[in-house]
């Protein structure tokens, strides 16, 4: 009888165990790329980004870790999700209203970000083979924004909405992307 409930509870408490090990693998705050929401007004629209923030780490990032001239999924984990609540111009390109995946296509001297209709939740941006997930026949939008400098090292991939529109920023680079 003893040994039957020492049995039992080393197999409850290890079923606990585990609960908790799995509970905090859910947990997308502890993950290497936390999850970020980047957000404000522009153009009159609330516009939000939702994006998995990955580390520098010491990498070589552009043209390295992100190739160039390859459709990146912009960041790390689930799909980069652009959404406005309002139709608005991007890079002079008319977006109407709703929610889009962002995509881009780092260059050393031109970026191409694009944005795409297939904003299934879960969408983990990047496909077995390493490849993006975007279609080009599900594009509803693809503009041309000019990278520069950063004024400052980000140790963090980061975008920021303001009133011109967005700025996308990571290592030592910075490409504004304007909204009217």
């Amino acid at each position: 009888m003893k040994k039957i409930f020492s049995k039992g509870l080393a197999l409850t408490l290890a079923g606990l165990l585990m609960t908790t090990f799995l509970y905090a693998q859910m947990d997308k705050s502890k993950r290497p790329s936390p999850p970020e929401i980047a957000t404000g007004t522009a153009a009159g629209s609330t516009i939000t980004i939702n994006y998995s923030s990955p580390a520098v780490k010491g990498r070589k990032i552009w043209g390295d870790l992100v190739p160039y001239d390859k459709v990146w999924r912009l960041g790390a984990n689930e799909a980069t999700t652009f959404e406005t609540s309002k139709a608005i111009k991007v890079e002079g390109k008319e977006l109407a209203a709703g929610k889009y995946t962002l995509y881009a296509i780092p260059g050393e001297t031109e970026w191409v970000f694009i944005f795409n209709s297939n904003v299934k939740p879960g969408l983990w941006g990047i496909k077995n083979d390493g490849t993006a997930t975007e279609d080009p026949a599900t594009d509803v939008l693809r503009v041309s924004a000019k990278p520069e400098k950063s004024g400052s090292m980000n140790e963090r991939m980061k975008f920021t909405v303001n009133a011109n529109g967005f700025d996308f920023e990571w290592d030592n680079l910075k490409v504004p992307v304007s909204i009217q």
